[in-house]
């Protein structure tokens, strides 16, 4: 089967960065089932990973941690769903990627892919929902009010993929005033367009704006980018007793000017049920069927911005390096090989 991916992490204008080659198709065992690949996209995660991730000698590492394809086998134990069911999932950081014709994952963290959408418009949807529903409800508790506080969330990084599917699942699942953040014209249109209620630019102090809102310490707040250039204005805007989650990577992140307030910290990785097999994995198959009857049912939409083409070296390397420019909007992503 074909396949994407490298021998040595390199940067992304490498002639090796990514290629194209052959592997087996894959056998499933136990519970996975194996997919026939139809659409992938593309995540930072990806960018973090081949610039750093070094296989062992002679073995190719294959990214990709977003697919939609079909159900061609499934394993003995298997029993969620058949050969021919049409699915959506965002795999297992420690497994081979998604960037393959075939490709096995566990079918508790796979959920049906929405009848409404096509294979790309739901390739964009399973890391992001995921990250997003997991922080909002999982880490955030959002439906637990924060006394004194306004009922509201801001969301750093407002048109990012994580950021465009929290200010769709906020709006549809919960009575919060969402707050978003954007810094181009563009961005601000198209976080306001998901439902933002208000747009503040991350490019300017953030404490000041969200005061001249005029609703008060927001009970929550959502950083998913750039969380060091903005954590003391974070710490000055929110609530006190509120909570705090983010999803990047600080270089590093002091966590004691969150005492006087008894700010909560939350840290979201979706990878981690996956990763340590938890008694609760199988949340992830029932949020991603929750996400899809939303979709099905137009309550959110998927933040698919960018169709790169065919999978192939070349598509994945473009769609690497918009990433790791910080000017990509919502989803890049790739269909058919």
């Amino acid at each position: 089967m074909r396949a994407i991916g490298y021998q040595t992490p390199q940067p992304i204008d490498a002639a090796t960065a990514l290629v194209d080659f052959d592997l087996p198709r894959p056998e499933p065992q136990g519970r996975d089932i194996l997919v026939e690949v139809k659409a992938v996209s593309v995540n930072p995660v990806d960018t973090k990973i081949r610039a750093s991730a070094k296989p062992e000698p002679g073995d190719w590492k294959v990214l990709g941690w977003d697919a939609a394809g079909v159900v061609t086998a499934v394993g003995p134990e298997a029993s969620l769903f058949k050969p021919g069911d049409d699915v959506f999932y965002a795999g297992a950081i420690n497994r081979s990627g998604t960037n393959a014709e075939f490709h096995l994952v566990d079918e508790r963290i796979v959920g049906k892919k929405p009848a409404s959408t096509d294979f790309a418009a739901a390739a964009a949807l399973p890391l992001t929902s995921i990250t997003a529903w997991e922080m909002l409800f999982d880490r955030l508790e959002v439906t637990r009010p924060v006394a004194g506080a306004a009922n509201a969330i801001l969301i750093i990084g407002g048109a990012g993929g994580v950021g465009s599917i929290a200010i769709q699942i906020a709006r549809a699942l919960t009575d919060l005033t969402v707050i978003a953040t954007a810094s181009r014209p563009e961005t601000q249109d198209w976080v306001k367009s998901l439902g933002a209620h208000h747009v503040v630019d991350h490019r300017q102090p953030l404490a000041p704006q969200i005061a001249a809102l005029g609703i008060g310490q927001p009970a929550f707040v959502f950083s998913t980018t750039n969380t060091d250039d903005h954590l003391a204005d974070i710490v000055e805007l929110i609530a006190p007793q509120g909570r705090f989650g983010l999803i990047d990577d600080p270089k590093a992140l002091n966590a004691m000017p969150l005492k006087r307030k008894s700010i909560s910290l939350h840290w979201e990785l979706m990878f981690t049920r996956s990763l340590f097999n938890t008694a609760d994995i199988e949340k992830q198959h029932d949020l991603l069927n929750r996400i899809s009857e939303l979709v099905d049912a137009g309550k959110i939409k998927s933040t698919l911005a960018d169709h790169f083409g065919v999978i192939n070296a070349e598509n994945l390397k473009r769609a690497h390096a918009l990433i790791e420019s910080g000017k990509a909007k919502g989803k890049i992503v790739l269909e058919g090989f």
